[in-house]
């Protein structure tokens, strides 16, 4: 785990222990959490497993929902999340699930806890990887490197060595942070040539990972279900010329219409940190027509935030960070604006 992980866990046991939570919720005046989930898979990842903070197990999605309702919680969709900001007076604390990306475990494994749960969630698709035609990228280069002991990136004067958990760790790293350097374009580029170099189905490697629209439809047709617009190809916004970005995000929500019947109102911001959607971004949202738009920025929700729907924050249910005592944190939103405003 890295610093900055480790010091962030200091921080919450030192939250839970001080009883903290619990105070915060009762006088501040957040209103709400929005939770960014992505895969809920049962099996514990390995040793190399950099996304590992994608992925919760689903006895821990059950635990959080029972942990929130039992603080008082009330788990809510989006639309009620939104009406609950712009009343008057505070109404009872809420929280909001969110999951991005349309990963096939959400089918499989979360939606019948949600299911027994009675809990509304919203699904955020981007729709080239539900054709089968995007990449999941950030995958991909993690499932290549942990196949392979020897690495070999476009460019650099010779393989890496990727025989252990650090030589991979490192590997993945220089990988991952040059392509989210790199103008978008030339990441699929260079994504491609990784791929073919070690031999890696990019295609398939899809295909395994995320819904088909038959999937989706099963999903999006159950009563707790909202459907969201994730972008067609899953980049960042901030990175692409601005008619390349409104075409992104309208595109994928006619499509979503077209397929499933009903556009959607709410949109997600691929990766969603300030490097991947800004001001700019905020604004074609809300121009476009999109009831609310979410990034990931850590905080709570507040008043204000009626009057900033494309911009809202959200808090990650970090798969590092899967304690039962954790949750009581998580639940309490103001903390992670506190936490966001520091850099954490």
């Amino acid at each position: 785990m890295s610093l900055k992980y480790t010091a962030i866990r200091a921080m919450f046991e030192a939250l839970w222990l001080s009883r903290l939570p619990g105070l915060v919720r009762t006088l501040s005046s957040a209103r709400g959490v929005i939770f960014t989930l992505h895969r809920v898979l049962p099996e514990t990842p390995p040793d190399f497993s950099p996304n590992a903070i994608l992925q919760i197990e689903p006895a821990f999605l059950d635990y959080v929902i029972e942990r929130l309702r039992d603080l008082g919680v009330d788990i809510v969709s989006l639309d009620e999340a939104i009406a609950r900001l712009a009343a008057p007076a505070k109404t009872r604390p809420f929280a909001v699930l969110t999951f991005d990306d349309a990963y096939k475990d959400n089918l499989h494994y979360a939606l019948p806890i949600l299911e027994r749960h009675a809990a509304p969630f919203t699904l955020y698709v981007p729709t080239a990887l539900v054709d089968g035609t995007g990449d999941v990228w950030w995958q991909a280069i993690e499932d290549i490197t942990a196949a392979n002991n020897r690495i070999a990136i476009a460019d650099e004067p010779a393989p890496r060595d990727a025989l252990t958990t650090a030589e991979k760790q490192a590997a993945y790293d220089a990988l991952y942070w040059r392509m989210r350097q790199m103008p978008e374009p030339d990441r699929v580029a260079l994504l491609h040539r990784f791929a073919a170099d070690h031999g890696f189905d990019l295609a398939a490697h899809c295909r395994e990972l995320i819904m088909d629209w038959a999937e989706l439809a099963t999903i999006a047709a159950n009563p707790l279900c909202s459907i969201g617009a994730h972008t067609v190809h899953h980049y960042e916004l901030a990175k692409l010329p601005p008619d390349e970005a409104r075409e992104e995000m309208q595109r994928s929500a006619e499509i979503i219409g077209t397929r499933l019947g009903t556009r959607p109102a709410h949109l997600s911001y691929p990766i969603g940190g300030p490097a991947s959607a800004g001001e700019r971004e905020f604004a074609a949202a809300r121009e476009l027509g999109f009831a609310s738009a979410v990034t990931t920025r850590p905080g709570g929700l507040y008043p204000h935030h009626a009057q900033t729907l494309h911009a809202l924050p959200r808090v990650s249910l970090n798969g590092l960070f899967q304690n039962r005592r954790y949750v009581d944190v998580f639940a309490t939103g103001a903390l992670f604006t506190w936490l966001g405003k520091i850099g954490a």
